[in-house]
């Protein structure tokens, strides 16, 4: 997976002015790039739909018997979790996409000849919703939120429990496995370990956004300080963007969620210290 900008070229557009050729030269360059953005933002759509039909399966029982009795469903939730955090990873570390892409709203707007010119025809009603998604720092991780959130308000009739429990049993087991060695070992593959950190930190985030309390309360079924722990015993250029969703957290409407200051706190020094 490559997120890659174009910010030379729009930088080369901005400081040549109304230079047509350069303009031109732009245009060719970004609209490569936001052919790549509409499939992204187009296969979020469809993760929408597969994750509600995940969820529809995975929480109709009790967390345990669900993650036994559909492995192969738990891990393909895994995978989407991964794949959700990496991208954000990748978008927040390339800022030159949504100058890339303003560049494009705004040249397409001002110029129907550039328009004309454009070999992947994306419709203003597309760039316009496009435009909304990457506006958000973690687009995919917005989401990925926002869809679990509407599945729990959808399935008021199933006990939030089950939702919250198979995402607190996939974090707490995810950590389980990193801080065993004897597991470690015997990974095939030296990307497992970033993809199981990915997995339990996505886990974290999605229980914290649909249980009532949060991830960081003490009646939380996650081991949080066990977590954020063993993040920091990683590589720090691997895990920064991981620790920085988990401080991300701890937020306003988050803190709102606690019954004092002085609880809220303590738990904020988990993740800053």
């Amino acid at each position: 997976m490559k997120i890659k900008g174009e910010e030379k070229a729009v930088v080369s557009t901005q400081s040549t002015g109304t230079n047509d050729e350069a303009q031109a030269t732009a245009w060719r360059a970004v609209c490569p790039l936001v052919s790549q953005l509409n499939l992204y933002y187009q296969y979020s759509l469809e993760l929408e739909e597969k994750v509600m039909a995940l969820l529809n399966a995975l929480c109709a029982v009790p967390s345990m018997e669900s993650l036994e009795s559909h492995q192969a469903l738990s891990k393909q939730f895994a995978m989407i979790l991964d794949f959700v955090l990496a991208f954000d990873d990748l978008k927040m570390t390339n800022p030159s996409i949504q100058n890339d892409f303003s560049f494009y709203r705004r040249m397409r707007t001002r110029e129907k000849s550039f328009a004309n010119m454009e070999e992947h025809t994306v419709t203003n009603e597309v760039a316009n919703r496009m435009s909304m998604f990457y506006a958000y720092p973690t687009p995919m991780l917005k989401m990925l939120s926002s869809t679990v959130s509407t599945f729990v308000q959808k399935n008021d009739a199933l006990p939030l429990e089950h939702t919250t429990d198979i995402l607190s049993t996939m974090a707490n087991l995810c950590r389980c496995m990193i801080e065993d060695s004897n597991i470690v070992a015997r990974f095939q593959q030296k990307d497992t370990v970033m993809f199981v950190l990915r997995v339990m930190v996505g886990a974290i985030i999605l229980y914290d956004h649909v249980h009532p309390v949060g991830a960081f309360h003490r009646k939380s079924c996650i081991d949080i300080k066990g977590s954020i722990k063993l993040l920091k015993e990683q590589p720090a250029v691997s895990v920064e963007t991981l620790l920085n969703a988990l401080r991300f957290l701890l937020s306003v409407p988050t803190l709102a969620k606690w019954s004092s200051y002085e609880q809220a706190k303590s738990r904020l020094l988990l993740v800053v210290r």
